[in-house]
């Protein structure tokens, strides 16, 4: 009896080999955690050498990098969709965390990939540039707000510092509420959405007509 033949690796282009390794990668890091895996794990769960990875990776490092790009592209292209569909700026904000919410939901691992190993100094770098781009991205839908106003306050020559600072702090709420939410997945998604809007909109919301801490210090002074 001749002996069987090996089946035939199905042949893929440059890109999908790569867009594998990738998938693999990303169920291999989130199991394990980056510092946990090795590359010979991962080409073991994408069914290739170890050799063929570094055809198209030089390191752990960079696969993880471009792994992380990859997620944030996905939940950028959420968030300006969902948010850019919003007919005021209650909505928009509202539709985007609700866009970025339903990433967390939908792909735990893919969240676990990108957040769960930041203290880690050899993906320090990658995971700041992610979320300095996701800034980026929050300040540009907030000076496109239809329902934005711009008021004659000290900074004004500073706006777009000023809207980097509050996209700032709407970035780091919500990440933070999702790390929280990630080991309280009983809550429902909606829930935590509104709890969000509560705690931003809300202030948002005074902010842009025209109230500030210094216009109310003013007010009380002179209620003296």
């Amino acid at each position: 009896m001749e002996p069987m033949s090996e089946t035939p690796r199905r042949r893929m282009t440059a890109p999908q080999r790569r867009d594998e390794i990738l998938d693999a990668a990303a169920i291999v890091i989130a199991r394990a955690g980056y510092d946990g895996c090795s590359l010979e794990q991962i080409a073991t769960e994408a069914g290739v050498s170890k050799a063929l990875i570094y055809e198209h990776f030089d390191s752990k490092r960079e696969l993880h990098a471009e792994l992380l790009g990859r997620h944030a592209t996905e939940i950028f292209a959420r968030l300006e969709t969902c948010a850019e569909s919003g007919a005021t700026g209650e909505e928009r904000l509202r539709l985007g965390v609700d866009a970025f919410l339903s990433f967390v939901e939908e792909d735990r691992d893919a969240w676990r990939v990108l957040f769960r190993d930041a203290a880690d100094p050899d993906i320090v770098e990658a995971l700041a540039a992610v979320q300095s781009q996701a800034v980026g991205v929050i300040a540009a839908l907030m000076a496109s707000d239809p329902d934005r106003v711009e008021h004659d306050r000290a900074d004004q020559a500073d706006g777009a510092l000023y809207l980097e600072l509050h996209a700032q702090l709407l970035a780091g709420a919500t990440q933070a509420v999702a790390h929280w939410w990630y080991d309280h997945d009983t809550v429902p998604r909606a829930a935590v959405v509104d709890r969000v809007m509560e705690f931003c909109w809300l202030g948002l919301e005074r902010v842009a007509s025209g109230e500030s801490l210094r216009l109310a210090g003013e007010a009380n002074t002179s209620k003296r």
